[in-house]
């Protein structure tokens, strides 16, 4: 599975998010396969020494650097503390790690994303965000450098095996699938009552709140869509979005013959992990396995762009090009953030944005370092907003 001798050594960012954590229990049914260089976590000390002390890392990052004295002092002698951006800057460089697995949430997960890439390791990658704000860039930097760029997104995996053997030339259609989320069926008058909670009950997967809000909203789906132009080369109308309630096709492609290929398998994402990080070969994982006859049925219905705007904004957005999907991006982490503080309602998260990109001047071209100052200006627009 690994070319090189031994364990493949692993910087795992964002270590005690929900991706982090599936990471982690892939890791512990392969030992022999995997090995944690390092883990990383914002402010959740108390499950990033526990991480620790069981993985034993050369090293751990406390993304908040006045957490900092805490870890050091809880795993003296274990394993080196570092802190802030920098301190993940600082593990990307450690040449014993082969392969980054960039688990942050939002825009902080794009510049370690990107800066990994020049340091020649292999990314597998769950930072949708990375690709959405610097998709021209990432993908630039990964011809340059030949490096692995490892989608782990269910329904980017899903594509990504289903393209195994096959000519990109012969592609007709990627079909990206959506569960839909918990307000499928619900009215735009009915939206207006939502609360947090009711939001956050996604019907299918487990995961962490900003990403379940954008599942609600779609934006997520729409986030997917940009990604999947960056890492499949593919023009935006062979790019389309079908909800799947069910969430077991994970998503298809179409080719010019008219055959379609699927990837299905239950809501679990140690599935496409353990995917990335075996890739190009497959390993067995003690996981619930799937039986399409207990399922019996599969539907599928077109996203209503009427009552869930956010993902025609991400179109419009990806079809702006330049620095608007940035924007796009930042402005939704705002809204989310703020609905999340029970402070605007859902229905005013796809508001925010759009008012948001309405104000950006785009720029076609741009570095990470325009990038960053965008990010700025973002969040204080959408924050007045």
């Amino acid at each position: 599975m690994n070319s090189e001798p031994g364990p493949k050594n692993i910087a795992l960012l964002g270590s005690t998010g929900s991706i982090g954590e599936n990471s982690l229990d892939v890791v512990r049914q392969h030992p022999e396969h995997f090995r944690i260089s390092y883990l990383t976590a914002y402010r959740n000390t108390e499950k990033l020494i526990a991480q620790a002390r069981e993985f034993r890392p050369t090293g751990v990052v406390i993304a908040d650097p006045a957490l900092y004295d805490t870890v050091k002092e809880a795993l003296r002698g274990i394993c080196e503390v570092y802190a802030g951006q920098d301190g993940i800057l600082t593990i990307l460089q450690d040449p014993q790690v082969n392969l980054v697995l960039n688990a942050l949430v939002g825009a902080a997960g794009l510049l370690p994303t990107y800066r990994a890439i020049l340091a020649g390791k292999q990314v597998a990658l769950a930072n949708k965000e990375s690709l959405v704000m610097a998709g021209q860039l990432i993908s630039r930097a990964v011809r340059q450098l030949n490096v692995h760029l490892l989608p782990i997104d269910s329904e980017h995996s899903a594509i990504w095996q289903c393209l195994q053997g096959e000519r990109r030339e012969n592609i007709r259609r990627i079909i990206l699938t959506a569960s839909g989320g918990p307000f499928r069926t619900w009215t735009r008058e009915k939206m207006k009552r939502v609360t947090v909670e009711q939001a956050l009950a996604h019907p299918n997967w487990a995961m962490g709140p900003k990403i379940t809000i954008d599942s609600a909203t779609l934006m997520n789906k729409g986030l997917e869509v940009i990604e999947a132009y960056w890492l499949y080369q593919v023009r935006l109308e062979q790019i389309e979005v079908v909800i799947h309630p069910q969430s077991i096709i994970h998503s298809t492609v179409e080719f010019v013959d008219g055959s379609v290929k699927a990837q299905l398998g239950v809501p679990d994402m140690r599935i496409p992990i353990q995917y990335a990080l075996t890739y190009p070969e497959r390993l067995p994982l003690q996981v619930e396995y799937l039986s399409l006859a207990r399922i019996r049925q599969l539907t599928f219905e077109p996203p209503d762009l009427k009552r869930f705007p956010a993902l025609e904004l991400a179109y419009q957005a990806l079809r702006s090009g330049g620095t608007a999907p940035a924007v796009l991006n930042v402005a939704n982490e705002v809204a989310v953030q703020r609905f999340l503080q029970k402070e605007i309602g859902f229905l005013d998260i796809p508001r925010v944005v759009e008012k948001t990109l309405q104000a950006h001047a785009v720029q076609n071209d741009y570095s990470i370092d325009n990038l960053l100052e965008i990010e700025k200006w973002t969040r204080e627009f959408a924050n007045r907003v």
